[in-house]
């Protein structure tokens, strides 16, 4: 077992104490984990002097390659008492990695694609994986789920299908599209304003896929007065535009809803339907 104590008193550039921390951290105990964060807190500080050292200019009279080595070896010992009294990276470290049980942090990344084609289709979001009910998750079908299930009366499709192809349209909700002045357009589905839509419209850049290859352009999106609004308008497309029908007759089955949408051109992302039905089947509560 590694003696933290120990460790946090010597220079976190010290190549034996870092082999002594790998070793260790293959035991997989909380007390490796704290200090490899404290050592990875350590070595981040470091690197933020360096940086700032490098920004400094360093031709003065006393300057030369002993001082500037002296230099080096106070700011490892300065990083390591900052890391010893904290920053707080450690502590997010310790958390996440504990949570994830070691996974890898998620991935988000906030682009959008919409379909290729004139009719009413949606802005893609990436496949934001969240774990299994976490509390992003939950709190976000919470909020939703009354219109979720309004949606579901009218159209016959699961409010927890609905939901999930709002929670990846949307970034579970943190990705929503809004008009260039931060206002909210409520477009939880990423419904573009095609089609003869008369209502409010926000105009944004996005990528859209044609023959496989994405171009960025610029286009305008269904805007609502509420996320109710959003829900029933997406509802009455489903049920009312022809393009739908097979996805509306395969509602009951998530793979089925998910690979409906996907061959209905409602998105030209290829992975569609299977970070959809990821989503419906991992991320939901029933």
């Amino acid at each position: 077992m590694i003696n933290q104590a120990d460790l946090s008193a010597k220079l976190a550039a010290d190549s034996n104490d870092l082999n002594a921390l790998r070793q260790s951290a293959r035991q997989n105990s909380p007390e490796a984990l704290k200090a490899a964060a404290k050592q990875f807190e350590a070595l981040f500080m470091n690197m933020v002097m360096k940086s700032m050292r490098d920004a400094t200019p360093q031709d003065g009279l006393f300057d030369s390659e002993q001082s500037k080595m002296y230099t080096s070896m106070l700011d490892q010992q300065i990083s390591q008492n900052f890391a010893k009294r904290g920053i707080g990276l450690a502590d997010a470290l310790i958390r996440q990695l504990s949570n994830n049980g070691g996974s890898p942090l998620p991935s988000i990344k906030p682009e959008q694609t919409t379909p290729a084609t004139g009719l009413p289709g949606a802005a893609i979001q990436p496949d934001n994986r969240y774990p299994p009910q976490s509390s992003h998750a939950k709190a976000f079908q919470d909020r939703l789920a009354a219109h979720a299930e309004e949606a579901s009366r009218i159209t016959g499709i699961p409010a927890k299908f609905m939901l999930g192809q709002a929670a990846l349209e949307s970034g579970w909700g943190k990705k929503e599209i809004v008009a260039a002045d931060g206002t909210a357009s409520y477009n939880l589905f990423g419904i573009k304003a095609t089609g003869g839509w008369k209502g409010k419209v926000v105009e944004v850049a996005t990528t859209e896929y044609v023959d496989g290859v994405a171009q960025r352009k610029m286009e305008k999106f269904r805007a609502y007065d509420s996320y109710a609004d959003s829900f029933k308008d997406y509802a009455g497309m489903l049920r009312n535009n022809p393009r739908y029908r097979n996805v509306l007759a395969n509602a009951q089955d998530a793979v089925g809803f998910a690979q409906g949408l996907q061959r209905a051109g409602y998105a030209t992302d290829p992975d569609y339907a299977a970070k959809l039905t990821r989503i419906i089947k991992q991320s939901l509560s029933a």
